[in-house]
């Protein structure tokens, strides 16, 4: 008898290539329900991991390194698994490589390390164009971003500008006063990100050709007490009824939460407008900017791979339009 594939293992268990591999590298997105379901299907098959074969053979590492800000947001967790389904399709594992803040994005500058060891390197959201304008990015291997978009290298990246604007253009068309509640970034401008910043312009700017002021507006962190706090703090000062655009989901949330802790009709007293699209939004009813998050991570992927297969032609850059979904919060 052959010995056990991961795609045994995957066809046991009910799931995908993708998760099988997420679970043999211990990766925090699997639910424990599914991890101890994939656990199982490896111990019945007696299934052993091989990853050297393949190396020894074909003279590479077959590894990508992924560079991004976190990994423990939702947004992070749909990328990673448009990249992941991608990459492993191809037969390349994916190692991980959570930044979290500048001391490490500077220590990942540097030739040597283990990121850098890979056959390709994927880097996230970060605004990197000064860095790979002054080549302190090291690009002996294959690069895409996603998430960002610099001049002269791979990229798939979101029109947040765009969704900004649409997003303005609808809040202009709803009654009462409008607000919104930005997302606090690095204020370091070598680990900072556009994201946020393009979103704010575009609404701004749709609001100021639709003759629509912005009555007030507040920042706030992913962390839920402090976006809690920011959206009790917003709502003390507001004047009813009103539209807040949150320019992400998770904001949005803590939003929704305040506005009914307090009494008020959400959709009525308060319209919230937010922006992703989580996979939650739609049982909360959130009218937001969708986001194909899966699929500009695996574009991103598919770039990185066609390099890696031999293409040598000048840089790619793959736009991904957001789209208004209005459900029952405006």
């Amino acid at each position: 008898m052959r010995p056990p594939t991961i795609q045994d293992v995957a066809r046991a268990a009910g799931v995908g290539v993708g998760t099988v591999s997420r679970v043999l590298n211990n990766h925090p997105s699997v639910k424990p329900s599914t991890r101890e379901s994939v656990l199982r299907s490896i111990a019945e098959l007696d299934y052993t991991p091989n990853p050297h074969a393949r190396r020894i053979a074909g003279g590479k590492s077959y590894t990508i390194s992924v560079l991004l800000p976190v990994v423990t947001t939702e947004f992070y967790v749909r990328l990673l698994d448009g990249l992941e389904t991608a990459f492993q399709e191809a037969r390349y594992d994916v190692a991980i490589f959570p930044l979290l803040d500048r001391s490490r994005l500077e220590r990942y500058l540097g030739s040597h390390t283990l990121a850098y060891q890979a056959d390709g390197l994927v880097m996230a959201t970060y605004n990197l164009t000064t860095l790979l304008t002054e080549r302190r990015v090291k690009t002996q291997q294959p690069t895409v971003l996603v998430d960002a978009y610099a001049e002269g290298v791979d990229c798939a990246y979101m029109d947040n500008v765009a969704g900004g604007q649409v997003a303005g253009e609808y809040a202009a068309t709803l009654p009462g006063a409008v607000y919104a509640i930005w997302v606090e970034t690095e204020l370091d401008q070598l680990f900072v990100t556009r994201v946020f910043e393009e979103r704010r312009s575009g609404f701004l700017a749709a609001l100021g050709a639709a003759g629509r002021p912005l009555a007030g507006e507040a920042t706030a962190g992913f962390d839920p007490l402090t976006a809690r706090r920011v959206a009790a703090e917003l709502l003390d000062q507001a004047e009813l009824p009103c539209t807040v655009f949150a320019a992400a989901d998770l904001l949005a949330a803590a939003l929704l939460d305040e506005v009914a802790a307090r009494g008020l009709r959400i959709g009525e007293d308060v319209r919230v407008i937010g922006f992703d699209d989580q996979p939650w939004a739609a049982g909360r009813g959130l009218t937001t900017l969708h986001q194909p998050v899966e699929s500009m991570g695996h574009e991103a992927a598919t770039l990185l791979l066609s390099r890696l297969g031999g293409y040598k032609g000048p840089a790619r850059a793959r736009k991904f339009m957001p789209r208004l979904v209005v459900r029952e919060t405006a």
